[in-house]
């Protein structure tokens, strides 16, 4: 018998190409820093908080514009916030210095959290037997929007300049934008809740929840190094290896494949493997490090590729899981624990970009790598010395 339910699936692809339309606003940056900084006077020690900024004005939204979803109606909150971003994308792609650019890349960051608000609603329009395949179609989106932000903005910079990156970006969201007016319903908010006790219940939860403090910390390790990574990595191939924004962009796509092994993540996790899938999350991470070191060392570039590709799959394969785990234990608590999940990354690869620009003047590429694997290893350390003397809080 045919399945009587009204059909979705125009809504729901019109959701993930919207998550990966703005999703990829985060990106835009992280692979330009190095025509950007000299074109506005800002240093090496300065780039990096381009990228920074953005991350920390997303995981800013995250905590204090995302829960606004529970209060109020969600399709103006989306339709508002993303007509928010436009002129933030105007003035990064006019800004002649330093500081008005990272003022821009903060309200990038901070209005780019409407993708966080989409996803609840693809499944408010789903009936509950396909819930979990429509949500996962609207994440895949989001993810091949975070794979071609990288190499597009690099293709486009090297046609056309760094500044043009940021009005295409400016074009394709206020497509967006009308797409997603003539199309949403009203969502109306769930919680009665009030904004001051809705954030506070958040910020609560890491207290309470062992292990959403466990994925925490493996996921803001993670995305620290990953952080790292993409953010010196076009800086050095542009300086070593004389790369063109051509040459990045191609180098950005490569590592991106990394990427595609998210949805064995979560199956591994479905299966009850989601400890060892961790462990070997973070076991690549840190070898993606050691291949960045020696490619430095030996002045390989196809091992630098395979540190892309290493970094970005370690970091991508325990994504999925810790959200499985996080949403095992508090499942009612869906929406505000993904809020603080991902935030708590992005700030973490806030911290990551800022401090990898002083970090490569001091210790070079080499050190920086290294630094990056010693890392990942003592987290997998501590999660395994942790699972042995208390196995209920290990990773799920």
């Amino acid at each position: 018998m045919r399945n009587a339910d009204p059909p979705v699936s125009a809504p729901v692809l019109l959701l993930a190409i919207a998550c990966g339309v703005l999703v990829a606003n985060i990106y835009d940056a992280q692979p330009l820093i190095a025509l950007i900084g000299p074109d506005i006077a800002l240093g090496p020690r300065g780039m990096g908080l381009i990228v920074s900024l953005t991350q920390v004005g997303y995981a800013v939204g995250l905590v204090g514009l995302v829960p606004l979803a529970d209060l109020f109606e969600t399709r103006r909150l989306v339709l508002a916030t993303v007509t928010v971003s436009l002129p933030a994308l105007l003035l990064a792609a006019a800004a002649r210095s330093g500081p008005v650019m990272l003022i821009a890349s903060l309200l990038i960051g901070l209005t780019s959290v409407s993708v966080q608000m989409l996803v609840p609603i693809a499944a408010r329009l789903t009936p509950l037997h396909k819930r979990g395949q429509v949500v996962g179609t609207v994440m895949s989106g989001l993810l091949f929007g975070i794979l071609l932000a990288r190499p597009a903005a690099a293709l486009i910079a090297g046609w056309l300049g760094w500044r043009a990156v940021f009005l295409v970006s400016f074009a394709v969201t206020s497509a967006m934008a009308l797409a997603l007016r003539a199309t949403l319903p009203p969502c109306p908010p769930e919680s009665r809740l009030g904004y001051g006790a809705l954030v506070a219940s958040m910020l609560a939860l890491p207290f309470r929840l062992p292990m959403l403090r466990v994925r925490m910390l493996i996921q803001a390790v993670s995305f620290f190094g990953v952080s790292v990574f993409w953010t010196q990595a076009p800086v050095y191939l542009h300086n070593v290896f004389g790369f063109s924004s051509f040459g990045i962009s191609g180098f950005a796509l490569a590592g991106a494949a990394g990427a595609l092994v998210a949805p064995l993540a979560g199956r591994l996790a479905d299966f009850g493997y989601g400890r060892q899938a961790t462990w070997a999350g973070l076991l690549c991470i840190a070898g993606g490090f050691v291949l960045g070191w020696l490619g430095g060392q030996w002045h390989s570039l196809a091992l630098l590729v395979a540190a892309a590709i290493a970094v970005d799959g370690g970091v991508q394969f325990n994504l999925p899981v810790g959200q499985r785990a996080i949403y095992t234990e508090a499942p009612e608590l869906r929406a505000r624990l993904t809020g603080l999940f991902i935030a708590s990354f992005f700030a973490a690869g806030a911290a990551g970009t800022a401090l990898s620009g002083p970090a490569m003047a001091l210790f070079g590429w080499g050190g920086l790598c290294l630094a990056c694997a010693v890392l990942a290893l003592l987290v997998l350390a501590a999660i395994l010395i942790r699972g042995a003397y208390a196995p209920g809080m290990a990773p799920a």
